[in-house]
This record gives C-alpha cells, structure tokens and sequence, in this order.
C-alpha cells in the first residue's frame, strides 16, 4: 500500500459515511486511474430501488462515462468496504487493474449486510439453492451468440 492508496480509501469511506447521513447504505467507492479521480459512487440501493446500485457499480459506471469506455485497465477501485460478489464481478468484468478496500466482509455481516452467505451459496451446488437457477435451451438459443460473430464489426471485450 502507498500513501496515495490511503487518501482514496479515505475518500471512499467518507463518501461511505455521508451517505449513511443521506440516508443511504453505508458503501462508498473511488475509481482512481494515472492519480486521477474518473468515478466515485455511493450505494443507491434503498434510494433508486435498485438492488443493483451498489458503490462500486456506481463508480465504475460513471468512470466509464467519463473515459468513454467499458474497460477501466490501468484503474484501481477503491471501495470502503470488501466488495460483495456482484461488486467484484463488475470489478472483473471492468478490467480495472487492482481493488482496494477498507472493512471486510465481517465489518458488512456485522451492520446486516451478509455478504458471507453469497460467498457460500456460490460454492455450493446450485441444486441446493434457494431460488432455482434453470437452464432451457430453446431451439434459437445460440442466434444471438452466431450473430455476434458474424458481425464484423462488433468491439471485442
């Protein structure tokens, strides 16, 4: 860690606590590429009744808005607490460089917020889930896929 990883996890955890006084969740995030800020986000969830507007979500799209660009190579989120896995999904999928992070997983359980049992459900056997994750082919289920690649323009990623 350098000093420069402390200031951003320190501006994190304060967009994390006034949020907490805007009546939101406690969760706060930076993105931070070249030692420039290019997205910040706070947790929307209960405000936007969005339970996919977590902070680092948030972060990352904005600072995708602002590169103009889905991935976010070279960056570094800066979140004021562990990512749940679907904030380190989008993480992985925003090809950012490094995640750094301030409380754990034990800091989230403690307030309510059970990331724990995500961890746990992903690793059990997805018969044993609680909501059923099912799969159906239907017969044009790969024509989608098959227009991608046909399409020669398309922006890998």
């Amino acid at each position: 860690m350098t000093p420069d990883d402390e200031s951003w996890l320190s501006q994190a955890v304060a967009l994390a606590t006034a949020n907490v006084a805007d009546g939101g969740g406690p969760f706060g995030a930076v993105v931070v590429r070249a030692g420039v800020v290019i997205g910040v986000g706070q947790n929307r969830v209960t405000r936007d009744n969005d339970p996919t507007a977590h902070a680092e979500v948030q972060a990352i799209r904005a600072a995708c808005r602002t590169i103009e660009s889905f991935s976010l190579e070279g960056a570094t989120v800066y979140s004021s607490c562990e990512p749940c896995p679907l904030c380190l999904a989008a993480c992985l999928w925003s090809r950012a460089d490094r995640v750094v992070f301030a409380a754990d997983r034990h800091d989230a359980a403690r307030a309510g917020f059970d990331d724990r049992a995500f961890y746990e459900l992903f690793a059990a056997d997805r018969d044993t889930w609680p909501m059923p994750v099912l799969a159906h082919r239907v017969p044009t289920a790969s024509d989608p896929i098959e227009a991608w690649l046909a399409r020669p323009t398309r922006i890998e990623y």
